[in-house]
């Protein structure tokens, strides 16, 4: 699978994902706080399965 996911885009991943695992860890919110995870991951990694069906992709083109 070819990165799909821009730096801007990546940037903003990360930043909210560990936002909401900070926010559920001090207890500022739920349980739900665990979604978390998926943008911190499509931020890492810079592909997001659901860009797929739909061709999308915010990388710069070559």
């Amino acid at each position: 699978m070819k990165a799909n996911v821009g730096s801007v885009d990546r940037i903003f991943r990360f930043v909210v994902g560990l936002g909401l695992i900070g926010a559920t860890l001090s207890g500022a919110i739920g349980q739900w706080g665990w979604i978390g995870v998926v943008p911190l991951l499509t931020g890492v990694l810079g592909r997001c399965p659901a860009y797929l069906p739909f061709g999308m992709s915010t990388c710069k083109r070559k």
